[in-house]
């Protein structure tokens, strides 16, 4: 890819143009300065053929006084540059080794993207083939990657953009894709997120990589806010179990513990997604939801750094969401008198969902609803005056809702809590005690609306769904110290 680039981009012209001394000057200069002028002579005040950014590479061509002649083949047109501003390169192979160096000291400098991705074009176009198939050229498609993936974040998440800032990001973008460095553009979250399609990185994990490299790897192709919009279910599936693969594949216990969480917290949230997307297809969901669970328990939170947190936070709240997939279903009541669940086929990919009245023969149907959404019906639970029982019912991967059948004067209804009052985005609400008396629940919220995410912990009447009280923690309120349901407290994740 680099090496075809620089090999149509960097011509070097005939020796027969240019005389001894300009001969002995022929090479190439990388920009290392943003906002470099190409002047049509060698004076400060010369007027300004073209403005420049770092990473582009030109053709040199000569020199006069502290300017080089240089030649811009993209841009057509040739012109002066000082000195300072460019770095001059012969590409030759004894000059690679102080090209990956440089690699090397500009990889962790935010803001030099698109230099280091300068710098790896020309290191790929000196270096030999037998060193790039060695450890030196995976550790340049390494830096490749990291390059093109923080250059992709940095321009996803600038605040407070000004017109300056934006400039300088579009010509960075600009100087990455010269080099074929591909992006991509989706919505997530309500913005528009920029990603890598992550070509380097798919090289790394075809080599003899170290781990810590493929873990950079995995991490930047396997980006949530980068699967498209436009993928069909299947499709959709096929890629959540490639990355599920590529991520269950590292090596955590060789990495640094910062690492090591990362890569268990992207983890958990692709195998909760996958366990999703398996009980969609009628397939077993167990192994990938337990996995998922595990992933997001081996975390460790004191090692957890400040900008990881937030990614920690979406990931427990895409494992709760799918939690109930790691729960057996349990079997049919076999005593009179208890109201129970029962599931049948509706219009296609639609489950009809019919609470039963045990008491009777043949059992009546009390109410009914039907969704598109999956059942888990493990999560059935009545309380004990038979006027109440929940269903959690997951219509969407990061998205579990709390169906509440009630006995009203006029019959059963069926209510709808939904984990926060918005569009869906990510997030679960679940049943977490009856209060005795048969007037009220204990219900826990947690999601992310807006851009914030809250978990709350209520206590709802029965009768008008009303929120009695609500707190940010259980211990804060009696009833949930006195009647909080113990399979719930086992199971939650929402008092991590």
């Amino acid at each position: 890819m680099l090496r075809a680039f620089i090999a149509g981009c960097i011509l070097l012209v005939p020796s027969a143009v240019l005389d001894a001394s300009q001969a002995a000057l022929a090479g190439t200069a990388i920009v290392i300065r943003d906002r470099t002028a190409l002047r049509a002579a060698p004076r400060a005040g010369a007027q300004m053929q073209a403005m420049l950014w770092r990473g582009e590479l030109l053709e040199i061509r000569g020199a006069r006084l502290d300017y080089l002649q240089v030649y811009d083949f993209r841009r057509e047109r040739g012109g002066f540059v000082h000195t300072s501003l460019v770095s001059s390169l012969t590409l030759t192979a004894q000059e690679a080794p102080e090209l990956l160096s440089v690699v090397r000291f500009v990889r962790d400098t935010a803001g030099a993207e698109a230099l280091g991705i300068g710098y790896v074009a020309a290191y790929v176009q000196s270096a030999p083939a037998e060193i790039l198939r060695g450890a030196a050229g995976i550790e340049a498609m390494d830096a490749l990657g990291t390059f093109a993936d923080r250059l992709a974040r940095r321009a996803s998440t600038v605040r407070v953009p000004s017109h300056s800032a934006e400039t300088t990001l579009a010509a960075h973008l600009d100087v990455a894709a010269r080099y074929g460095v591909r992006y991509t553009n989706h919505e997530y979250a309500g913005r528009m997120v920029i990603c890598y399609d992550g070509e380097a990185f798919q090289r790394v994990l075809t080599t003899n990589s170290a781990p810590a490299q493929r873990a950079r790897a995995v991490l930047g192709l396997t980006r949530a806010e980068c699967m498209g919009d436009d993928l069909s279910p299947l499709e959709r599936a096929r890629i959540t179990e490639w990355q599920a693969q590529v991520l269950d594949a590292v090596e955590v216990a060789a990495l640094p513990a910062y690492v090591r969480n990362r890569v268990l917290i992207r983890r958990a949230s692709a195998l909760s997604t996958l366990a999703f997307q398996r009980a969609r297809q009628g397939q077993s969901a167990d192994a990938a939801a337990a996995r998922a669970i595990t992933a997001l328990a081996a975390v460790d939170k004191a090692e957890l750094p400040d900008a990881d947190r937030a990614a920690y936070g979406e990931a427990a709240l895409r494992v709760s969401a799918s939690r109930w997939a790691a729960v057996a279903p349990a079997p049919a009541p076999e005593r009179p008198g208890q109201l129970r669940i029962r599931t049948a086929p509706g219009e296609p990919g639609e489950t009809c969902v019919s609470l039963i009245d045990g008491r009777r023969a043949g059992g009546d149907v009390l109410a009914q609803r039907c969704t598109y959404g999956i059942v888990w019906t493990a999560s059935e639970t009545h309380n004990r005056e038979e006027n109440a029982l929940t269903l959690a019912v997951q219509p969407l991967a990061a998205w579990r809702e709390l169906w509440l059948f009630r006995k009203q004067a006029k019959g059963w209804t069926v209510h709808v809590l939904p984990p926060a009052a918005s569009e869906p985005e990510i997030g679960y609400v679940e049943f977490a005690g009856w209060v005795p008396g048969g007037t009220r629940m204990l219900v826990a919220r947690e999601a992310r609306s807006e851009g914030r995410v809250l978990r709350r912990f209520e206590i709802v009447r029965l009768d008008t769904l009303a929120v009695v009280r609500r707190a940010g923690r259980p211990g804060m309120l009696g009833a949930f110290r006195r009647w909080q349901d113990p399979s719930w407290k086992n199971q939650t994740l929402s008092m991590r």
